[in-house]
């Protein structure tokens, strides 16, 4: 009886110390999110680039609606963490913040009105959920002067980027941006 009810202590506290996970792990967790994000904001801007590049902004859309999530997926299969783009003012109906997603928005906004550097506009938690502790991570994606093209105010959009908006995003509200300002976040996640 003795040993039973010791096993079972045991087995309480490794539960305990399985389900908090350590700091060298979560800063490992934290590294591999920086790093995945660097990773996309960069293929994801080389691709947005190329699109300009052969037909202008309008052209960039296309990017954004179908890239973007083979991109996204690319990284999700070789990392195991769950990323999408978010933001208030989304352009894709799917890409509507979470309570922990819009908490992260707004604590980057105030490190940005503090006169934090946008590359440096990230954050990470730990969140206990019903189904157990998961790993979060918030990139900022704050807007470039090349962004404005699709993304700045709506009265300054090129007739063909306008269009471009109306036919993929009939209920768009992603406009109004001008540089510097955070447009949404790359939320990753990761079950622990």
């Amino acid at each position: 009886m003795k040993h039973t009810a010791t096993l079972s202590l045991l087995t309480l506290l490794l539960a305990g110390c399985a389900s908090a996970p350590s700091s060298e792990k979560v800063a490992a967790l934290n590294d591999e999110a920086r790093q995945t994000a660097a990773g996309l904001v960069q293929t994801l801007g080389g691709e947005l680039k190329g699109a300009m590049t052969a037909g202008g902004p309008a052209n960039a859309i296309g990017v954004c609606k179908e890239k973007a999530p083979q991109i996204a997926k690319a990284a999700m299969e070789k990392t195991g963490f769950q990323i999408r783009r978010v933001s208030p003012n989304n352009r894709n109906p799917k890409a509507v913040p979470d309570a922990w997603e819009s908490q992260a928005l707004a604590d980057l906004d105030k490190r940005l009105a503090a006169g934090e550097k946008p590359e440096t506009l990230d954050m990470h938690a730990v969140v206990d959920t019903p189904d157990g502790k998961v790993f979060r991570y918030a990139k900022a994606l704050v807007t470039q002067p090349v962004c404005v093209n699709c993304h700045g105010p709506a009265d300054k959009l090129s007739p063909e980027v306008k269009d471009k908006l109306a036919a993929e995003y009939p209920h768009d509200k992603a406009v109004g941006y001008a540089p510097g300002m955070i447009r949404g976040v790359l939320s990753m996640k990761k079950p622990l």
